[in-house]
């Protein structure tokens, strides 16, 4: 039994020894309103997962509910709404901001801001150019897409949605289910800002511009 001090000390050894185990961190991200978000890293870049909600700004200023489609297109000042004025709509969608609440800088939660042109650019390039990100952004089946929802994937975790659009011209809505729009905080001169869009029947991540009184999504990305 000569070799029983070294079976004692495996025995030892091995008794004692715990299986490490690491338990995820759920971060929650808090706007002004106390709405809650989920982060996603995505490449270099954290995105929230859902649009923004907030009805004010992160200093607590209220941004101006506008529900008559008259007083929308005219607005002088930064604006928001639910799509088709249905307070329903938030939990799913989030709200709809014209530019000029963007341009303010003082929308999204504290760490995170609207997202820049190039940063949009940073997530397509990543995700493999404009033809093929949209659909990896998309949120994949029929629950809040319209048919045929192509090349929707989301396979990294971005959860796009259909939220629809105002109207800059007339203050109506439209697309809700058929396709969406986020601002990003890059002007295109002194009436229209740059933004990305995407569509029930394409893998497509557009980039284009429209009016600063257009009502679109806004997703944050961390600074």
């Amino acid at each position: 039994m000569k070799n029983l001090p070294y079976l004692l000390i495996l025995i030892f050894l091995f008794g004692n020894c715990k299986k490490e185990t690491t338990t995820a961190t759920v971060v929650t991200v808090y706007d002004v309103d106390g709405n809650t978000y989920s982060p996603v890293v995505i490449g270099t870049q954290t995105w929230l997962t859902t649009n923004l909600k907030t009805t004010k700004y992160k200093d607590g200023i209220p941004i101006a509910p506008t529900t008559d489609n008259t007083a929308w297109k005219n607005l002088s000042i930064g604006g928001s709404s639910w799509y088709n004025n249905d307070a329903s709509n938030k939990s799913t969608y989030g709200a709809l901001y014209n530019w000029t609440a963007v341009s303010t800088g003082n929308l999204c939660p504290a760490g995170y801001h609207v997202p820049t042109d190039a940063d949009w650019t940073i997530l397509s390039n990543y995700l493999g150019g404009d033809a093929v990100s949209g659909g990896k952004l998309k949120e994949t089946g029929a629950s809040h897409w319209l048919s045929p929802n192509t090349g929707a994937t989301n396979e990294v975790g971005f959860l796009a949605l259909p939220g629809g659009s105002r109207s800059g011209t007339t203050g109506t809505f439209s697309n809700l289910g058929g396709g969406s729009g986020w601002w990003s905080s890059t002007g295109n001169g002194n009436t229209s800002a740059w933004l990305r869009t995407l569509t029930k029947d394409s893998s497509g991540l557009n980039r284009s511009s429209d009016g600063i009184n257009s009502g679109y999504s806004v997703r944050c990305v961390k600074d």
